[in-house]
């Protein structure tokens, strides 16, 4: 309804950073109905800002595979830096998002990539 209305899907601000964050970190089935939607009506998927940094992280971090999965088709920057964790993989693998951290890899995410709270993935999951 509020998109309907006019509503940004790309403003910044908040905890967050942005609502493609908010709807990655949501999870279950309204949050992946939520991403699907917004990036329909032209979200930013790579945006940054906000605790995780960008969708990806949260949705990682949350343990979200769906939604994962869904950013991972629709092109996320895989190896994408900033927020708390640094990226999506330290996120996962802090978090023992094991199915997670191997759709990552799987995808081409860096290993060795630093950044983030613990400086990089093998220290995340340490």
């Amino acid at each position: 309804m509020l998109l309907e209305k006019g509503a940004d899907a790309n403003a910044q601000g908040g905890l967050y950073g942005n609502t493609l964050q908010a709807a990655a970190a949501r999870g279950g089935q309204d949050g992946r109905k939520m991403v699907a939607m917004l990036l329909e009506k032209a979200a930013d998927i790579n945006t940054q800002g906000g605790l995780f940094g960008n969708a990806l992280q949260a949705a990682s971090w949350k343990g979200n595979k769906g939604i994962v999965e869904v950013l991972l088709e629709k092109g996320a920057d895989l190896n994408a830096q900033g927020g708390l964790f640094g990226n999506a993989l330290q996120a996962a693998s802090r978090k023992g998002n094991k199915e997670i951290v191997g759709m990552l890899l799987e995808k081409g995410a860096d290993v060795n990539a630093q950044g983030g709270l613990f400086g990089n993935a093998l220290q995340a999951a340490a």
